[in-house]
């Protein structure tokens, strides 16, 4: 390279790095936006206080909530269990990063300037559910960070993986997969539907315990019913053991008010775009610290990194605006409040479940639990005698309401799931569509 040509380079470099400063300082400023919007949501809900049960029921406590997002109001939607709307807020940051990692050279704005940003993303939300961020990974969604974990922890021929028969899809047919390529046997039992007795949950995954037995799949919270599970009291019994356990906790992160050390588990998988709103395509992975070393990567990392959480991180050319916008989603889950969340959604849940029990008909089945224990805002319901995919058909050509159908060979029923943008008549149009139904059946 000649001297001319190096130099070019060089001036090159610095041109790019003083843009970068400059595209910086906008994106600075739109942090700074965002900050001032989110202050502004903070100073509304400021003035209200009171238990959270007591705010759950405040509507004018939650308006300014609802109005944060900028959802289609001609739609009910009932599945944010499968994927939630980011606030506005969120939608705004992930645009700004993503204008920015386009505007110049995209290598260097993603490797040089955005990368080094997660840090502090992971700092935080390692710091709001109680764990050091050494043990906190971003992944794309549940299934990538709990297939982390089913890959990567070692078996051989005949050992056995336990669960239950209501535990997520793909989890379970990551496990079959395992069964049909390394020879080993998955496990699978059945636990009432609902089951409310922490010591029943404990006793049953105990007493499938066999001397094979060398991993456990469990929920937190059951995808398909709500089902809260006592994961702190069955991890400990299964460390007694030496057999670890892999928790899914999708639908609980976010949604209950917990922290992770508080769960006392080694490995916690979720989507970080369902309950805390962060753009799609965003998942966490917690492992604690001193298993990490020997958990393998589901993509290669070098031998240097085998005791470092990055490692699972390790996948090629991510969406970084999707990773750095979760700071916002954190930021707009603080200003409401873990507890009040909770207890709105279990508020929700319970309005619109007590009123189809309480029908005079007679033919609504509940097969989520109503003991706050038990259960928060995810609620499956079966109207008897009626088709659940036609019904949910129904529900969403008819009266544009949108849910999911489950045909479970245990039980059958759609999932309920709204969020704290849905409001109380969205969920009186719902109660009256399935009453409706229930009165006088569907139409032919």
């Amino acid at each position: 390279m000649n001297t001319r040509t190096a130099a070019s380079n060089a001036t090159s470099r610095r041109d790019f790095l003083g843009a970068s400063l400059r595209v910086g300082g906008i994106a600075a400023l739109g942090a700074a936006v965002a900050q001032t919007s989110q202050a502004a949501l903070a100073d509304r809900l400021a003035g209200f206080s009171g238990p959270p049960e007591s705010l759950a029921t405040n509507e004018d406590f939650w308006l300014p909530i609802q109005q944060a997002f900028s959802v289609d109001r001609s739609v009910v939607n009932l599945n944010n269990g499968g994927v939630c709307p980011s606030p506005v807020i969120v939608q705004e940051s992930m645009r700004r990063l993503l204008e920015y990692s386009n505007r110049a050279v995209p290598s260097m704005a993603l490797w040089s300037v955005l990368q080094p940003q997660i840090e502090g993303v992971r700092a935080r939300v390692a710091r709001e559910w109680g764990v050091d961020g050494e043990e906190i990974a971003f992944t794309r969604n549940a299934s990538e960070s709990l297939q982390i974990c089913e890959f990567g922890l070692d078996l051989r021929p005949g050992d056995e993986v336990l669960t239950t028969t209501v535990d997520y899809p793909r989890m379970v047919n990551t496990l079959r997969q395992r069964e049909r390529r390394d020879g080993i046997k998955l496990v699978e039992f059945k636990m009432p539907i609902p089951l409310e007795s922490d010591d029943e949950a404990v006793r049953l995954f105990e007493s499938h315990i066999t001397p094979r037995t060398r991993m456990i799949l469990l929920c937190h919270m059951v995808n398909i019913t709500g089902q809260v599970l006592p994961v702190r009291r069955i991890c400990q019994m299964a460390r007694a053991r030496n057999i670890p356990v892999i928790v899914d906790g999708a639908h609980a992160f976010a949604h209950l008010d917990f922290k992770l050390s508080d769960l006392d588990c080694d490995y916690y998988g979720v989507s970080l775009h369902k309950w805390l709103f962060a753009p799609h395509g965003t998942g966490l992975l917690y492992v604690r610290r001193d298993k990490i070393k020997g958990l393998w990567p589901l993509m290669a990392a070098t031998s240097e990194q085998d005791d470092n959480i990055r490692k699972f991180e390790e996948f090629g050319t991510r969406p970084l605006a999707n990773t750095l916008a979760i700071a916002e989603a954190l930021t707009f889950h603080q200003v409401i409040g873990a507890a009040r969340k909770e207890a709105r959604m279990r508020f929700l849940r319970d309005r619109w479940a007590r009123r189809l029990l309480a029908h005079p008909s007679g033919r609504f089945r509940l097969h989520t639990s109503l003991d706050p224990r038990y259960s928060c805002g995810i609620g499956t319901v079966q109207i008897e005698g009626t088709d659940s995919t036609a019904l949910r058909s129904h529900l969403y050509e008819k009266h544009s309401i949108f849910t999911i159908a489950l045909k479970h060979p245990e039980f059958e029923g759609i999932r309920v799931t709204p969020s704290v943008y849905t409001t109380l008549e969205e969920l009186d149009r719902f109660c009256e569509a399935m009453e409706s139904v229930a009165e006088n059946g569907l139409p032919a």
